[in-house]
Parts: C-alpha cells; sequence; structure tokens
C-alpha cells in the first residue's frame, strides 16, 4: 500500500495539478499573515484552519481524481477495495500536512505572529499546539469533503464541484449557526474559535471526538459510494 501511496502523491506532483492548490494556499495564507500586526499564535491559527480548509478539500478531491479510472481499478484488483481507498486518503492526508506545515510556519517570517503571553496569561507556545490541534482537525475534514466530491464518488466534474462547494459552504454556514445545526459540519469553525480562550481538556476531547466521528460517517459514505460505482 506504501508503493500505491507513493505512485498517487508522485502523480498529483509530476503532473502540475499540485500546483493550483499550493498556489491558492499560498495566496491565502499571504493576505491573511501580510498584515503584520502580532497577533497571538491562537488567534493566528485558528484563522488559519479556516482559511485552508477549502483549499485542503480541493487539494484532495485534486489528488484523488488524478488516478485514470482504469488504472484505479487495477489497483482495487490487485491489493483490494479498502487498502485502494485507504491509500488514496493516506495520500491526500499526507499531501494536506504540507499545506499544514506551511500554514503553521508561513506567520513567523511575516511577523503576524507575537510570542508575548495573552491577558489571560497562556504561553505563547500553548497557542502554538492548539493551532496545530485546529488545522489537524481541519486537515482530516477536508480529506473526508474532497473524498466525497472525488471522480469515483460522484462520476462527473460537475456534480464533484457542486458536492464540494456545498460541503466547504455548509461547514462555513451551519459552523457560524448557534442552533443545533453545527453538529452536521464538523467542529473547523468551533475549533477556530475555541482556540482563541482557555481550552479545558473536556472541550478538546468534546471537539476531537466529534471530528473524528463526523469524518468516520463521511468515509464510510465515500466507501459506500465507491462500492456502488465500481
Amino acid at each position: 500500500m506504501i508503493a500505491l501511496v507513493r505512485l498517487r502523491l508522485t502523480g498529483f506532483v509530476q503532473t502540475g495539478r499540485a500546483l493550483a492548490p499550493v498556489l491558492a494556499g499560498l495566496l491565502a495564507l499571504g493576505i491573511l499573515y501580510g498584515g503584520g500586526g502580532g497577533a497571538r499564535p491562537a488567534d493566528v491559527y485558528g484563522v488559519s484552519a479556516v482559511v485552508i480548509f477549502p483549499v485542503l478539500a480541493w487539494q484532495t478531491k485534486i489528488l484523488l481524481d488524478v488516478e485514470p479510472d482504469v488504472q484505479r481499478r487495477l489497483a482495487r484488483v490487485v491489493v483490494g477495495p479498502a487498502r485502494e481507498q485507504a491509500a488514496g486518503l493516506l495520500a491526500a492526508f499526507v499531501a494536506g500536512l504540507a499545506v499544514v506545515l506551511v500554514a503553521l510556519v508561513m506567520p513567523w517570517p511575516l511577523g503576524a505572529v507575537s510570542l508575548a503571553s495573552g491577558p489571560e496569561g497562556r504561553p505563547a507556545l500553548v497557542g502554538v499546539a492548539l493551532g496545530l490541534w485546529a488545522h489537524l482537525l481541519a486537515l482530516s475534514a477536508a480529506v473526508a469533503v474532497g473524498a466525497l466530491a472525488s471522480r469515483a464518488v460522484t462520476r462527473s466534474a460537475g456534480y464533484g464541484a457542486a458536492v464540494l462547494a456545498v460541503g466547504v459552504v455548509g461547514v462555513v454556514v451551519f459552523g457560524l449557526s448557534d442552533s443545533v445545526a453545527p453538529w452536521l459540519v464538523p467542529p473547523v469553525m468551533a475549533t477556530a474559535r475555541a482556540v482563541t480562550r482557555p481550552v479545558d481538556p473536556g472541550t478538546g476531547l468534546l471537539f476531537t471526538g466529534w471530528a473524528v466521528l463526523w469524518v468516520a460517517l463521511a468515509l464510510a459514505g465515500y466507501a459506500r459510494g465507491r462500492r456502488n460505482r465500481a
């Protein structure tokens, strides 16, 4: 399976399809961080996790769509459906980690982050850790959304784009709602708001469990869609 992951990452990079999401991510982060201001790490990273969420979802869709349908079917025969699907998702997660790393490092040379403690006395290192947590939750949700929008599930570029747009907009719109609706989407917005304040262990476990459950359900839908369209 590792060879299949490497094959998909290589195809994603060598075909040039990695360029568009990378440029989009750099542009979004550049606009976000370019104003400087020296904000606290948690504040900066909370916004960053929301900003790169659509980029990560789009990147996942592109990566999963790079492989020709015939090659994907051959891989299903050789390694089995479960391992073939897992290889694609793992490749998308690894590619997303590279974007997350850029998002975590980029504000420092641009002077967008201050090392000073916040009014609640929270050290900057705690803010960085919370920012990493927020980005990893956003990455997991983005991989799930991008997988649901992939050609292997939708069979159409138009349907895939629609699923991607609905998923991304839904996360933002429902995430901003104060009703029960936020539980319909992963806690990308909720986590971004939470990291700007002291996060107790109970809240952290709640949001992590919420994200894990949502992603598991979404990937179960992805697996079922792949099986129905195999």
